[in-house]
């Protein structure tokens, strides 16, 4: 499907606009702010939110003027509270201090986190050495370490694979975050499994569909870019590894910026052909005021590059579902499948 702002091609100056898609909101997300959103108009507000619920500032805004009180630890929200975890997933230990709080939860880590928790979970019971591919520091690597810390060794870059130390060589295994640069980690990989020859792949990709989806895209539009615009917060770690991608595929410049307002009118000098693209938590709506802006300026109108045709929708969280039933709210059809929201990527 083409999204209403894709009316034609170019105009008649040659400046263009070259879409991305598959760009924005993922299933995850989708599912994750679906969820608060949910939650407030099914309880009201407060709903309290453990971290962003995603990397996005916008979404942050916009669910905290409806309601949503966003905390940086469980033992902010006061006890007997309704409280969400974010898509980015928490540690066992989150989980146990929200019910000795006497929180009621709601889970909204993708399930594609998920998988990976339950891959560190079961490789640790084998007693194997895990080593976790991701950025020291972030909410989803901090969760995935939470499930089995003595385990688990956490590795950022290629260079840091020389620190790894094992217990045996033949008993290792990668794991990694879902939202990285597929080529970064795939260089980490290698160099682990130079020293490490009996390294044990993970049972599927960790990297998630989504992310690589739009570094595909990327690597697509890239090479005939003059500027390439991601529209995505500074905490997305997706939206960061975008720039990195369409620098690395050719690009001659590329920007993040959170909203159309930080678009610098000096990146445009000389500029003839502009690709746009979006975070995984990004709503449609930050690019749609990107290619306006673009527009005023003298851009033509959007061509949509598509390089994949993304259907995945996840089920929300199962006591939220139960909850809504309860309610009598059409949340999701008998099989738990859901329509993205309104401002899901086209």
């Amino acid at each position: 499907m083409v999204c209403g702002y894709l009316r034609g091609v170019s105009d008649v100056s040659g400046k263009r606009i070259l879409l991305a898609s598959p760009r924005g909101y993922c299933a995850g997300v989708d599912r994750a702010v679906d969820a608060v959103e949910k939650a407030l108009d099914l309880y009201g507000p407060p709903i309290y939110v453990r971290k962003e619920i995603v990397h996005n500032r916008y979404v942050v805004q916009t669910l905290s003027r409806r309601g949503a009180i966003f905390v940086e630890e469980t033992h902010e929200v006061p006890e007997g509270a309704r409280v969400v975890f974010s898509a980015h997933g928490v540690s066992p230990q989150v989980h146990e201090e929200a019910a000795q709080r006497g929180l009621s939860t709601i889970d909204a880590t993708c399930p594609l986190v998920t998988k990976v928790h339950k891959e560190a979970v079961r490789f640790a019971k084998q007693d194997y050495d895990i080593i976790l591919v991701g950025h020291e520091g972030h909410e989803e690597v901090e969760g995935t370490y939470g499930e089995a810390p003595d385990h688990i060794q956490i590795v950022g870059t290629p260079d840091e694979v020389d620190n790894v130390v094992v217990r045996d060589p033949e008993k290792v295994v990668w794991l990694s975050q879902t939202t990285l640069s597929v080529d970064e980690t795939m260089e980490t990989v290698r160099r682990l499994r130079e020293r490490f020859p009996m390294l044990m792949d993970p049972p599927s990709d960790d990297i998630c569909y989504a992310t690589q989806n739009r570094q595909e895209v990327v690597k697509t539009i890239a090479p005939q870019a003059d500027l390439m615009i991601v529209v995505g917060s500074a905490n997305s770690s997706n939206s960061v590894r975008l720039v990195e991608v369409a620098l690395d595929a050719g690009a001659k410049a590329a920007y993040r910026i959170d909203e159309a307002a930080e678009l610098d009118l000096a990146w445009l000098d000389g500029v003839e052909t502009v690709g746009i693209t979006s975070g995984a938590s990004v709503p449609d709506i930050l690019v749609r005021e990107v290619i306006e802006r673009l527009q005023s300026l003298g851009f033509g109108e959007a061509e949509e590059v598509r390089t994949r045709t993304e259907t995945i929708t996840f089920a929300l969280p199962r006591n939220l579902r139960q909850a809504l039933k309860r309610e009598g709210a059409d949340a999701e059809d008998a099989t738990g499948r859901r329509t993205p929201g309104p401002d899901h990527t086209c």
